[in-house]
């Protein structure tokens, strides 16, 4: 059982809760290490079709346990320990579900690239977003520097991370960093409510249209296209297109199986 995380489900929507509230959910190398088996767990799951990440009402994640940073006594230590957080953000990333953040509070340095490594941010008013490390000497290494100027634009990721100092969610949601922002107590059924839309749309095209955006973002757009028309081809063959198709000829609801 994890120490660090609280994980239940409803229906088919997994929520993910960092929980490591005296230190402010900071990630450290034991939460990492449960976080990671948890993705991958869920990865395996085909009755899991979407997921939350949150922290609870009061704050997301504080960031990387900053003792940590303070042990890594070579060039190699450093740089292993950036990769080690990069990865898991991966992971993230790379989940064939649906992955909604629920942000309330702060999400700061490695809690901010957590919460940019899922596929949707929810805020709640509280939210604050901020890459603060220049202010120790430093600047984001679990993917900040890459993910954030994807997102926002360079010009104002690097106004975030030059600066270190952080963004209201009212901010966030005009740079299109959040989709929403709502009062604090609707944060968790706001998340709930989109996940288990996203959850009641059939699994594999869900998958195929995140792997082909994410990937596409990665390429020249001649190979973009290239992927995309892979993957529709792909799909045809499942029963979910077929059973789609024949539903809107007969006018009907489709039942999506996920196969």
């Amino acid at each position: 059982m994890p120490q660090n995380l609280k994980v239940h489900r409803k229906d088919a929507v997994a929520t993910i809760e960092l929980y490591r509230p005296q230190k402010k959910n900071s990630l450290n190398g034991e939460m990492r290490r449960e976080l990671e088996e948890c993705l991958k767990e869920l990865a395996r799951d085909r009755n899991t079709r979407a997921a939350i990440v949150t922290g609870g009402e009061e704050i997301f994640c504080a960031g990387a346990d900053i003792s940590e940073i303070q042990e890594s006594v070579s060039a190699e230590a450093a740089y292993h320990h950036a990769r080690e957080f990069q990865l898991l953000f991966d992971q993230v990333e790379a989940l064939p579900q649906p992955v909604v953040a629920a942000v309330s509070g702060y999400a700061l340095g490695g809690g901010c690239e957590l919460a940019l490594a899922c596929d949707f941010r929810i805020a709640s008013q509280t939210a604050r977003f901020g890459l603060p490390e220049i202010k120790i000497g430093a600047f984001p290494g679990g993917g900040g520097t890459q993910r954030l100027p994807r997102l926002i634009g360079a010009s104002k990721a690097k106004e975030m991370i030059f600066t270190g100092d952080p963004i209201g969610a009212e901010e966030a949601l005009s740079l299109g960093l959040v989709m929403k922002v709502v009062p604090k107590e609707k944060l968790a059924e706001e998340a709930q409510a989109f996940a288990a839309k996203l959850a009641a749309l059939p699994r594999l095209a869900l998958q195929a249209s995140k792997a082909s955006i994410n990937r596409g973002l990665e390429v020249d757009l001649a190979s973009g296209l290239e992927l995309e028309a892979r993957n529709f081809g792909t799909l045809a063959m499942t029963h979910d297109l077929k059973e789609g198709t024949l539903a809107f000829l007969e006018k009907r609801k489709p039942n999506f199986t996920g196969d």
